[in-house]
């Protein structure tokens, strides 16, 4: 490599972490994974970064997906919250919402809440819905919250007082107060987590971030230290933000919570970009790794997102990418359970790992499987960096096969039909259940695990084409080198949309950038490459939920708004009310900064090894498949199946009757062979 300038993104999964580097100059990419090291993430991303990158060579811009955050939601390791809010409103977190969750079944129990009654708190205050002032608030009554704080050993404390979001005095008081007295406690207000109406919640949002606070804080003082000798002062850490835009790590340490889906969101904004450069605006994207399967949508070109969405039965208010996830991964572990065979959502991870990796794991998982049919080569997985075991492999299928009297290739074909069937039901609940036909979308397959899948989960949806991008296996590290600086802004501001001022909304629009443009200069962004995005909540007069309409840009026409919502709800729900009123419920302000990037070149064809072939099991039959490096693939070439296409970051399968052609850009196109014309 003859630059000595690169843009770096790791991506930090349960069993790999990914590492993509571009030259700062050319665009040329390269891609790298490693084992995770869950005990100090960080060690690994230094790994990766060592392996490729010279260290004589600068880092001019670094970014990361981090799962640390949603793992500690997931495991319930977060910090110890205490929760203070408005006297006789204690039990809003406890309670809850009206929302079930699932109303038809009997076994559904509430969501535990991450802060108990015992340590909720309450404050002699009120602040009514217009904003003012009804009772003032008394700063010595937060004395018993002190003493409790340093008494039971509170690590963080969440301020959700009633209506802050409309006057937010009251909060920043306490706010004050508890700082000068509990200067190493981390407080999280709900004014500036969510200012938005639903008190519920807000609170939920609220002690989210105050949960993950010290955990996401602790992991990113981590990684500064051990990165900042290799980064420009200028520049520092970048993480990614389950919006799809990326923030500084000082700016990810003041909003924790918005880390949360940090990681798959890289890939989702990957497809965004391969939707530009292929002309193909609608895309299934799934990402296998060694631990999680995530499904996400590109519609029209565009990432499918929201304003709201729930994690362990939790809402959580903040603009996300909607990904789905579910336990399903390379290193899923299929066990036994009441007589049947399951697989995940339990994970051998990066240690033990599966038994293959030969680091003391002894559970079958699906690596296991693909490798006794054949599908991965020992001695070239990763690149040739981790040699498989077969015996191990074979063994731990087998034992499990003995189970059910099947010899070991019938035992892993199931172990591979199961997790398939899983990953096409993730696949149906973003799709089907959404009124979308899957089969209008092409699947683009990524991750270490994902391209190996992929094929058979086309045919499990009746969809035609498979895209597996460059870089698969690190494609998520890859989308976030693609995405800019975000940050999202709003306000809550209720009424018939008919009856307000043009020049009010316009107003508040502009106050909303002011403060999304005052942020983005903290970060470093110069006037010029500053952007807005608007956008409202809308919903038929009458009704509970909304959709987030953009407003464009430009003098705003009343009209146009309620036109796109009108459309919007079509497309949605199958009809509309074009003669009903209309209720505006929110403001929103996207604040784009846009980051100078090199054009992404497409890969150079390298020497590839000389084309070999083995025996590979296919829906139970063994057939002679070619194995072939992808690397020496020219655009424009076809493989036929069945055929293997290894790079160092995954393996593609080919099987018998799909062929693979090299796109522009040398993504590969995986299509049964009578499709390609």
């Amino acid at each position: 490599m003859s630059s000595q300038h690169y843009r770096i993104s790791a991506d930090i999964g349960g069993t790999f972490t990914d590492i993509v580097y571009q030259d700062s100059q050319s665009g040329v990419c390269g891609a790298t994974k490693v084992l995770s090291t869950p005990q100090n993430p960080a060690l690994a991303v230094i790994d990766g970064i060592n392996a490729v990158i010279p260290p004589e060579a600068k880092i001019d811009f670094f970014v990361h997906g981090t799962t640390v955050g949603l793992n500690a939601l997931l495991t319930r390791r977060g910090a110890k919250v205490a929760l203070l809010t408005t006297h006789k409103f204690r039990d809003i977190y406890t309670i809850q919402g009206n929302d079930r969750g699932e109303i038809f079944s009997i076994r559904w129990n509430k969501p535990e809440p991450l802060v108990g009654l015992d340590d909720t708190f309450t404050i002699r205050e009120r602040i009514a819905a217009d904003g003012t002032i009804v009772t003032p608030l008394d700063t010595s009554e937060l004395n018993h919250l002190v003493t409790a704080t340093r008494e039971n050993g509170y690590e963080a404390i969440a301020i959700c007082l009633l209506f802050s979001f409309r006057n937010p005095q009251h909060e920043l008081e306490a706010e004050a107060y508890l700082r000068e007295r509990l200067p190493d406690v981390s407080i999280a207000v709900s004014h500036r987590v969510s200012p938005e109406w639903r008190e519920f919640e807000r609170t939920s949002t609220t002690v989210m971030d105050g949960y993950l606070a010290p955990v996401v804080r602790r992991y990113l003082e981590t990684l500064v230290g051990k990165l900042e000798s290799r980064l420009p002062q200028n520049q520092g850490i970048h993480v990614m933000e389950s919006n799809g835009g990326v923030m500084s790590a000082a700016s990810a340490s003041r909003t924790p919570l918005q880390t949360l889906l940090s990681g798959p969101v890289g890939g989702a904004i990957g497809g965004q970009a391969l939707a530009q450069k292929t002309g193909k605006n609608n895309l299934i994207c799934v990402d296998m790794g060694g631990t999680s399967f995530d499904a996400s949508l590109i519609i029209d070109g565009l990432p499918s997102a929201s304003t709201e969405t729930k994690l362990e039965g939790l809402p959580v208010q903040m603009s996300v990418v909607d990904i789905h996830v579910i336990g399903a991964g390379g290193g899923s572990i299929a066990w036994t359970e009441a007589g049947a065979a399951r697989v995940g959502p339990q994970s051998a991870g990066s240690n033990p790992g599966p038994a293959c990796y030969g680091l003391g794991g002894t559970a079958p998982t699906v690596s296991d499987a693909n490798l006794v049919l054949g599908r991965l080569d020992s001695a070239n997985f990763s690149g040739g960096a981790i040699t498989l075991d077969r015996a191990r492999a074979e063994k731990a299928v087998g034992d499990m096969g003995t189970q059910f009297g099947m010899n070991v290739q019938t035992m892993a074909q199931g172990i591979i039909d199961i997790i398939n069937a899983k990953m096409a039901d993730a696949i149906r609940t973003i799709t089907i259940r959404r009124g979308i036909d899957p089969r209008d979308f092409a699947l683009v397959a990524f991750g270490g695990a994902g391209p190996a899948q992929a094929a058979a989960l086309a045919e499990e949806l009746e969809i035609g084409e498979v895209i597996v991008p460059v870089h698969p296996g690190a494609f998520s590290a890859w989308g976030m080198l693609q995405t800019d600086v975000r940050h999202d802004f709003k306000e809550t501001l209720y009424g018939f949309w008919d009856q307000f001022d043009v020049a009010e909304l316009e107003a508040r629009f502009c106050a909303l950038e002011e403060h999304g443009r005052s942020y983005l200069k903290e970060e470093g962004v110069q006037d010029q490459a500053i952007s807005f995005q608007r956008s409202a909540d809308f919903r038929y007069h009458g009704q509970e939920y909304v959709l987030t309409i953009p407003i464009g840009d430009g003098a705003i026409d009343m009209a146009v708004p309620r036109r796109d919502f009108d459309l919007a709800y079509e497309r949605q729900y199958g009809h509309s009310s074009p003669e009903g009123r209309v209720e505006i419920a929110n403001l929103r302000v996207a604040a784009i900064g846009i980051l100078e990037r090199p054009a992404t070149a497409d890969p150079v064809q390298g020497n590839a090894g000389a084309t070999r072939a083995r025996m590979v099991y296919f829906s139970g039959n063994e057939h002679k498949t070619d194995i072939i490096d992808r690397v020496g693939l020219a655009t424009g070439s076809i493989t036929p199946g069945p055929a293997i296409i290894e790079e160092a970051t995954a393996t593609t399968l080919v099987p018998p009757g799909w062929q693979a052609r090299v796109m522009t850009g040398g993504h590969l196109s995986v299509t049964r062979a009578e499709d390609v014309k």
